[in-house]
């Protein structure tokens, strides 16, 4: 079974965040745990915790459907060793967040090297960030999103995302969130059932399935390999519905959330519908 959602609003507090899936029709969700342009924020309190859960359960969402999205300004692959301990620690106090609220994941972009250092090196040093806030919680995976490569992003290809997770220690706490606008814009075709099979044929024999933990539905603005980060919405941009429809029909995507991030939030009921429509 499919589980689409959309990344949701928080405002008024974290327990409103799983209402507002419901709201649009989501049967998963995405949020930030905190303000994604703020380094700090203040706890959570007691009733925020305990109200997110009962509205979670309200909403018959599953812990395991919602997909928290990390801060922006993390960076775990940060050359700088000051810079990088804040990066951590800002980590590790989300994914602390993520076990007060009983959640099971956390999304987070795997860092930039700032091209000042390889990105070999830069990915052990994600690897290494992950291993430290890993050991330092538990019962959440820490699961890394495919990027566009935009400047000296990291995890523009499988091969990057392999290496990270081949450094983790605790192989059972990591995953893979596919973005499929920062995947075609690297680079991956996705656009036909042919260039679909051979694509995520290739996302099984370099990172596996096995690891896959949910995904971003993002239609694309620009062209295949421009390297650019820039999201649109279902059917209007350059990856097409056949991409769409593949994805609602093949059972290697069922059971984890599946989270629209596309540009005008007023389309997402319909578009959460039309995805829904596309099931055979």
């Amino acid at each position: 079974m499919k589980y689409v959602g959309a990344h949701v609003s928080t405002s008024g507090g974290v327990e409103n965040s799983p209402l507002n899936a419901q709201k649009i029709g989501a049967k998963a969700f995405a949020l930030f745990t905190k303000n994604q342009r703020q380094w700090s924020a203040s706890p959570y309190s007691k009733n925020n915790i305990d109200n997110f859960k009962i509205n979670l359960e309200k909403s018959g969402i599953k812990p395991h459907h919602v997909l928290p999205h990390d801060s922006y300004l993390i960076n775990l692959a940060h050359p700088e060793a000051e810079a990088l301990e804040k990066s951590r620690e800002a980590f590790l106090d989300e994914m602390k967040r993520c076990q007060q609220l009983g959640l099971a994941l956390l999304n987070f972009h795997p860092g930039s090297h700032l091209k000042k250092t390889t990105e070999s090196e830069a990915l052990k040093k994600v690897a290494e960030s992950l291993n430290q806030v890993l050991a330092k919680t538990s019962g959440v995976t820490a699961v890394i999103e495919t990027t566009a490569g935009q400047g000296s992003n990291l995890g523009y290809n499988f091969e990057q995302i392999a290496e990270i997770i081949d450094q983790v220690e605790d192989k059972t706490r990591v995953g893979v969130c596919i973005d499929t606008c920062h995947i075609f814009t690297s680079g991956y075709d996705i656009r036909t059932k042919e260039s679909c099979d051979e694509t995520f044929a290739r996302f099984e024999q370099v990172v596996g399935f096995s690891y896959l933990k949910g995904m971003h539905i993002n239609d694309s603005k620009p062209e295949l390999g421009s390297r650019v980060d820039r999201h649109d919405s279902i059917g209007k941009g350059k990856i097409g519905m056949d991409f769409f429809r593949y994805l609602m029909n093949d059972k290697r995507f069922n059971d984890i959330p599946l989270i629209l991030e596309t540009i005008d939030e007023e389309l997402w009921p319909q578009e959460i519908e039309l995805l829904y429509s596309l099931e055979k």
